[in-house]
C-alpha cells in the first residue's frame, strides 16, 4: 500500500438535522459567498466508530472515551470486597493518572462521592489499557501494594486501539502516550446553498380526543431542519496507522476498510427518529499514492442550483480533479463509482484502497 488513501463522496441527504447547533438548528458554514448545511468532523466519525461496521471488523480492537475509568476501577475493587472510602481513593488516583480528578461540589446536595473518581476531560483508552485498569484494581482490593509506577503503566501503545490510531488522542497529564491521528476527516459541507427551516408539529392526546372535551392538541413542538447533498473528505496517512498499530498490516487494513465502508453507509444519528434521515454516499473517489493530499472542495465553492443537482455535483468534482491533476501534473491511482449511472461499485472501492 502507498502513503496516503483519500476518499471523496458525495452524499444526498433529505430534510433532517444530523448535526445540531447550540440552540439545536442544523449546523452551517459559509462557503463561496453562500450559506451551506455542515456536519462536524466529531459528529462523523463519533458515527462511524460506533457503528455495526466497524464493531463487527474490528470490535475487540475499539477504544472507549469515557470519564469514568476511575470509577470503573472503583468499582471492581467494591466487588472484589474492598470498602466504598478506599475503593473512591484508589479510583481518585486513577482518575488523577489519566488527567485531572474532579472535585466534590460542596454546595450540592446529595451528589455522589464517586464524583472524585471523574477526569475533567474525556480519556479514550484501548482494551488493553482497561485491562490494566481492572488488574490493579483486583490487586489493590486484595491488599498488595500499587505503586505510581504501576499507575504510569496503564497507558501503553502495546495493542492500540484502531480508533485511537485512526483519530489520535491528546493527554496532558501523560504527553508521551499521545497519539498522532493517522485519520484526517474533513467537516462535510452542502453542495447547494440551503436555507434552514423550522417545522411546526402538534401531537394528539389520545385519551382527549376520546372524552370530546377538548379537540386541541395535546403538544405543540417545533424544530429546525433542513437538506442538501454533502461533498465529504477524508484522508489516512497509512504509515503513520501502521506505526500507531505496531506494525500489525493486518489490523491496518481491517480498520481502513471498515472505517471507509461505514463513511459510505452511516449517517449521524441525530434527529433520526424524527426524519429517518438515512443515505449511502451516491458517488465516491478512492485515491492513493504519495502525491500530497488535497481536497476537491473548491469544486463547489460556485454554489450549485438546478433540478440535477447530484449529477451537475458529481460532473462539477470530476472535472476539478482532472483539472487539478493536469495542472499539477500528477497522476494519483484511482476507483470510483457511481449510483446514478451504476458504474464500479463499492466492494470495488474497498479492495483497491486495501489492496
Amino acid at each position: 500500500m502507498t502513503k496516503f488513501i483519500q476518499l471523496h463522496l458525495l452524499t444526498a441527504f433529505p430534510a433532517g438535522n444530523l448535526n445540531r447547533d447550540d440552540v439545536g438548528a442544523p449546523k452551517t458554514v459559509v462557503f463561496g459567498g453562500a450559506t451551506r448545511l455542515r456536519i462536524s468532523s466529531q459528529s462523523l466519525k463519533r458515527a462511524w466508530r460506533t457503528s455495526d461496521i466497524v464493531e463487527k471488523e474490528v470490535g475487540d480492537f475499539l477504544g472507549t472515551r469515557t470519564v469514568r475509568a476511575g470509577t470503573e476501577a472503583a468499582n471492581v475493587m467494591i466487588k472484589n470486597g474492598a470498602d466504598q472510602d478506599s475503593a473512591i481513593k484508589f479510583g481518585e488516583q486513577v482518575a488523577n493518572q489519566l488527567g485531572k480528578a474532579k472535585k466534590e461540589n460542596k454546595t450540592k446536595e446529595k451528589e455522589s462521592p464517586f464524583i472524585r473518581t471523574e477526569t475533567e476531560q474525556l480519556v479514550h483508552l484501548s482494551p488493553r489499557e482497561l485491562d490494566n485498569i481492572a488488574e490493579l484494581a483486583k490487586r489493590k482490593a486484595s491488599g498488595h501494594e500499587v505503586t505510581d509506577k504501576d499507575l504510569a503503566a496503564i497507558l501503553t501503545s502495546e495493542n492500540m486501539a484502531v480508533d485511537i490510531a485512526m483519530f489520535g488522542r491528546m493527554l496532558a497529564s501523560s504527553p508521551k502516550e499521545n497519539v498522532e491521528a493517522a485519520c484526517q476527516v474533513a467537516h462535510a459541507i452542502g453542495v447547494s446553498a440551503s436555507v434552514v427551516e423550522d417545522d411546526f408539529f402538534t401531537a394528539v392526546d389520545d385519551l382527549k380526543q376520546l372524552s370530546n372535551e377538548d379537540a386541541g392538541a395535546g403538544h405543540l413542538g417545533e424544530t429546525a431542519f433542513g437538506s442538501a447533498i454533502f461533498y465529504s473528505y477524508i484522508c489516512i496517512d497509512y504509515e503513520l496507522l501502521l506505526k500507531n498499530l505496531n506494525g500489525d498490516e493486518e489490523l491496518a487494513r481491517k480498520a481502513v476498510r471498515a472505517f471507509a465502508q461505514a463513511a459510505m453507509e452511516v449517517p449521524p444519528t441525530g434527529k433520526q427518529n424524527s426524519f429517518a434521515t438515512r443515505a449511502y454516499a451516491s458517488w465516491v473517489l478512492a485515491e492513493k499514492g504519495e502525491a500530497q493530499p488535497r481536497s476537491l472542495a473548491a469544486a463547489f465553492c460556485r454554489p450549485i442550483y438546478g433540478e440535477n443537482m447530484l449529477s451537475d455535483a458529481i460532473e462539477r468534482v470530476e472535472t476539478f480533479r482532472d483539472n487539478m491533476n493536469s495542472v499539477y501534473g500528477q497522476t494519483i491511482p484511482s476507483k470510483s463509482f457511481n449510483v446514478l449511472t451504476n458504474s464500479g461499485s463499492m466492494e470495488s472501492v474497498l479492495n483497491f484502497i486495501t489492496e
